[in-house]
């Protein structure tokens, strides 16, 4: 498995973050809590890009989805050694040096760790989003079946076809998947495989998204002066939003 170079790149987006820093399980995890009334039993899982809770964006689509009414917690599973956001400025970062301490061996256990920590505060029902290495992880939740309904977006580190086949055969979780025109990760013919083997065959839900004239991590990293990226991820959020409201 491997990463391409806009998995490693993008810009920061303007905004002040409003959660805050709890210990969750021994799991350093950033929370975005919404300011009025939200089932207390229900968490939505924020799966982070390689950039993890110091890139702001990814704390500012936490506020976000926290604002829709969604506690939202975004676990630190990369244990501390996200790819520092200076790198993604730059666009330059040795990905491949990086990654082996960074597989599923490595990061699975600390979500875990922090979602039986949840449990232990009364969470009963969890939602998840993944964004790009991130949805590697929704995906594995939902075969599982331990969230409830799951949105990812241009996710990464997907084998095609036995991960779309598995979320048919095992996963009980309606599934959206935000899409691009540009993704070495879930290019083309993915996306086309993805419909051929969940729509209308899925039966807790199915959709896909397409968003042309973007690439690959641009609902969390896009260039938000750019009228097009700017027009995609605002959408994406949107029919986040609204898949769980169906679903959820």
């Amino acid at each position: 498995m491997s990463l391409c170079k806009h998995c490693v790149s993008g810009v920061t987006h303007e905004g002040t973050p409003e959660g805050k820093i709890e210990i969750i399980n021994g799991v350093e995890s950033y929370i975005a809590t919404p300011t009025g009334d939200y089932p207390k039993d229900k968490v939505l899982l924020f799966l982070t890009d390689i950039f993890g809770i110091p890139l702001d964006n990814n704390r500012l689509l936490a506020d976000a989805f926290a604002r829709n009414g969604y506690r939202t917690v975004i676990p630190d599973y990369l244990n501390g050694d996200s790819i520092p956001v200076e790198a993604m400025e730059k666009g330059e970062f040795d990905i491949k040096a990086w990654f082996p301490n960074h597989t599923q061996a490595q990061t699975r256990p600390t979500l875990d760790k922090a979602i039986a920590g949840l449990k232990e505060q009364g969470v009963k029902e969890f939602l998840a989003v993944g964004y790009c290495y991130g949805a590697r992880y929704a995906f594995d939740l939902a075969f599982e079946n331990i969230v409830k309904v799951v949105v990812v977006n241009h996710p990464s580190l997907l084998q095609n076809p036995a991960d779309l086949e598995k979320y048919l055969a095992e996963s009980k979780a309606p599934l959206l998947i935000n899409s691009c025109e540009t993704d070495s990760q879930f290019p083309p013919d993915f996306q086309a495989k993805a419909d051929e083997i969940l729509k209308d065959k899925f039966a807790p839900g199915y959709k896909r998204v397409y968003w042309a004239g973007v690439t690959h991590g641009f609902s969390v990293r896009g260039d938000m002066s750019n009228p097009t990226i700017k027009a995609a991820k605002e959408g994406a959020f949107k029919a986040a939003v609204e898949w769980f409201g169906e679903h959820a």
